[in-house]
């Protein structure tokens, strides 16, 4: 993995989101969800993005996507994200809806839930298709061919492609969700707490699935998440975020192992530890109370 070719630069970006009071409501005030963050994504890296609820990481991936202003018209947004492909470099942040649009297949995102994210009135052939649909001139036959092999990619049948995302549990609706987001053949993948609302057990498979289609496609991914064990198992490279800074970024055994910012001391400090010896210790008391 060579330092010398991002896929993505990210320079001082900020983001404000205005409140208003009074009976006129008039801006009284701004939050500040993120606040002058700056990094590459190297091409072929995951890069972890982990805080506390309520550090600024979703707002981040949300203003690096550019699809702020379609939630939150009046959030203000400054600072420079650009992608870098192999004949120029685009600055993405500041483009128009229609100007983004060709440029918008290359950056796509895996959301957290995986019940609230699939359209439930669509089969999830269609749900995969969608993104072809919009952003290629691909034949019928061509559409086809591409959703049954994304849905192979992910581990599910062609027979499966025929339901709906109500029939489908946590974790085979989140491989429906990868392979939509794979559907236009994205350079960068953002995916914002996208095994949190899943089972432990369900959470390792979908890591293992995204870990083989990053090595096999050689995606780039921005993984958001508050779980640094599975940061850890993931992450090439991890950046700390707190109050919308992002106060440390480095390699993941320099996190764990050296790292830097007092909070990210106290992150780590907070990760529960297995204590066998102790659960013994426990358990002896509890029988001798119980004499």
């Amino acid at each position: 993995m060579s330092k010398e070719k991002p896929i993505l630069r990210v320079r001082g970006l900020t983001v404000d989101f205005p409140f208003f009071g009074g009976i006129l409501q008039r801006k009284v005030g701004s939050v500040h969800a993120v606040k002058n963050v700056s990094f590459d994504l190297i091409k072929g890296e995951t890069l972890g993005i982990v805080g506390e609820s309520g550090s600024g990481k979703s707002t981040l991936g949300n203003a690096i996507l550019n699809v702020l202003r379609l939630t939150s018209p009046e959030v203000q947004i400054s600072g420079n994200v650009s992608l870098v492909l192999e004949s120029e470099e685009v600055e993405f942040l500041h483009l128009s809806r229609k100007k983004i649009k060709p440029y918008r297949k290359h950056i796509q995102m895996i959301f957290q839930d995986p019940y609230s994210s699939l359209n439930p009135r669509m089969l999830v052939k269609d749900i995969i298709q969608e993104p072809l649909d919009i952003n290629t001139s691909f034949s019928q036959n061509e559409k086809k061919e591409k959703v049954e092999w994304l849905l192979d990619k992910v581990g599910l049948t062609i027979e499966q492609s025929n339901r709906y995302p109500h029939e489908f549990s946590g974790g085979q609706r989140q491989r429906i969700a990868i392979a939509r987001s794979l559907a236009t053949d994205p350079k960068v993948i953002i995916a914002d707490e996208s095994v949190s609302a899943l089972d432990v057990s369900i959470q390792a498979q979908i890591i293992n699935l995204m870990m083989d289609l990053q090595e096999e496609l050689n995606l780039s991914i921005i993984f958001i998440a508050h779980d640094l064990s599975v940061v850890k198992h993931i992450s090439n490279r991890v950046g700390v975020m707190y109050a919308g800074e992002l106060v440390e970024i480095n390699k993941t055994d320099n996190i764990f192992n050296k790292p830097e910012h007092d909070y990210t001391k106290e992150l780590l400090r907070a990760i529960p530890q297995p204590d066998p010896a102790g659960r013994e210790e426990r358990k002896k008391k509890r029988i001798s109370l119980n004499k």
